[in-house]
């Protein structure tokens, strides 16, 4: 008589009271990525959309409105920037008129860059702040949803309302106060959200699982981006709207699809918050895991940096100058142009760098190519320069995004404070993402030009590069 085999476990029990089960594979490992996928998509769209089309539009709404008045209300800015090339070729003189609206030019030029790095900076600020504090406190969250679910629901929705108060800002500094309480929900919900990767994943498939988080983020880019640049013609600012509500659709899907353990029975020592604020240090104190923190600031500067301003770039840097209305509805495009190279890249690394149990190389060529495409607009600064800048920096952002948490997740000093570790980890990243826009804006307004964006983004991921070189116990 044979006897009957019980049937696979697709789960492990929790280690300890109250924390997640791991996903070992099966139908729960496979429903959760697809949940983890979409709700991290929404967010990135977000960005990709929102911080990336619709907010440049409205920062350079409100600074037109401000400048261009009375009788110059009706100035061409396309004409006035190639009539500006023009000049500065010697082929062409200025009228009194033309001079004035050149001088205007000039001042809107200024005050539209430093705006947007300030509301964007601000933004990232934000996020700088709130993912270590959300971290710290999801890991002592208790409720029948687990630690992390009431962070990523909350922090949805509240998103999503809030992005609704954005859409209404009728000045900046409204536009900037709002922007950053949008950022403060989104990324309580973004970190909580990136936190169940370790408490799920065993570490065997967490290049994978790092893969997949990025093609997440990738489509969410670029979905995000085409349909702001498509919607933004028939709607206008309310292009806002469909944004709020995939944001809050798909936190909530998360958090009902993909439902944890009950965590009401999560052993917690007492709370003493001076100490608990000051253990955020502890992981800087790992080598490892403060290179690793400095190579994220670094490559995010960059990455920060160089695309704060594409929509303006294609407006005012690239020659010939492009309309609004053409600049938006090339920067999907553009977006589009990096999908392949950069997906191929992220599934090919992400199993490879499982397969070699190394992640250092994989990191620091993708740096080193990211580098490397900021050269060509900054050599030739034309339409096709811009294009080929983001296929190249596609191809190395895939390389990163897929291999960099996994490192990330390796380098944590200490597995069971994962959400604290995780969210300083992400301060390096949002600082990163912080910095990069408003020292970039700063150089646009200092140099009168956007060629020194992309020295800088150059420098700064090469410094990262040169970062991981310094990361010792991980390959």
């Amino acid at each position: 008589m044979t006897a009957v085999q019980p049937a696979p476990s697709h789960v492990s029990e929790p280690s300890a009271p109250g924390t997640s089960m791991i996903y070992l594979g099966g139908p729960p490992l496979r429903r959760y990525l697809i949940v983890y996928i979409l709700a991290m998509a929404a967010i990135t769209a977000v960005n990709g959309g929102i911080g990336g089309i619709l907010l440049p539009l409205q920062v350079q709404d409100i600074e037109f409105a401000h400048w261009f008045t009375g009788t110059d209300a009706s100035a061409n800015l396309q004409h006035l920037t190639d009539l500006k090339a023009a000049i500065e070729a010697g082929t062409t003189t200025a009228t009194a008129h033309q001079q004035h609206q050149l001088d205007l030019l000039d001042s809107y030029e200024a005050a539209r860059a430093s705006h947007l790095s300030i509301v964007t900076g601000v933004g990232a600020i934000a996020m700088m702040i709130v993912q270590p504090v959300v971290g710290l406190l999801s890991d002592r969250t208790r409720s029948r949803w687990g630690r992390r679910a009431p962070w990523i629901a909350a922090g949805a929705v509240l998103g999503a309302a809030l992005m609704l108060a954005v859409r209404y800002s009728a000045g900046i500094g409204l536009l900037i106060a709002f922007w950053a309480l949008v950022q403060l929900m989104m990324n309580a919900a973004q970190g909580s959200l990136n936190t169940t990767v370790p408490d799920r994943i065993p570490e065997n498939k967490l290049g994978t699982a790092s893969a997949l988080s990025g093609i997440g983020t990738l489509l969410g880019v670029l979905v995000g981006a085409v349909a702001a640049g498509a919607l933004f013609d028939a709607m206008g600012l309310d292009t806002y709207y469909p944004f709020a509500l995939a944001l809050a659709v798909t936190g909530l899907l998360f958090v009902l699809v993909a439902r944890d353990r009950s965590s009401t029975d999560l052993q917690v020592p007492e709370a003493n918050w001076t100490d608990l604020l000051k253990s955020y240090l502890i992981p800087l104190r790992s080598s490892d895991f403060r290179w690793v923190w400095f190579a994220g600031l670094m490559v995010m500067l960059s990455y920060g940096a160089s695309n704060a301003f594409n929509l303006y770039m294609l407006q005012s840097y690239i020659r010939p100058a492009l309309s609004t209305a053409e600049a938006t509805r090339l920067i999907p495009l553009m977006t589009l142009a990096i999908i392949p190279g950069t997906v191929i890249s992220m599934l090919v690394t992400g199993r490879w760098c499982d397969r070699m149990g190394r992640r250092k190389p994989f990191v620091i060529g993708a740096s080193a190519l990211f580098a490397v495409s900021m050269a060509v607009p900054l050599a030739w600064p034309t339409l096709p320069a811009m294009f080929v800048q983001n296929i190249l920096g596609g191809l190395g952002a895939g390389c990163y995004l897929a291999v960099d948490r996994a490192l990330l997740i390796e380098v944590l000093p200490d597995r069971e404070a994962a959400g604290r570790d995780l969210g300083v980890g992400a301060t390096g990243i949002n600082l990163g993402q912080a910095v990069g826009p408003v020292v970039a804006g700063q150089l646009v307004v200092l140099t009168g030009g956007y060629g020194s964006v992309w020295v800088l983004s150059l420098i700064a991921a090469l410094i990262g590069a040169a970062a991981i070189l310094r990361v010792r116990n991980v390959r």
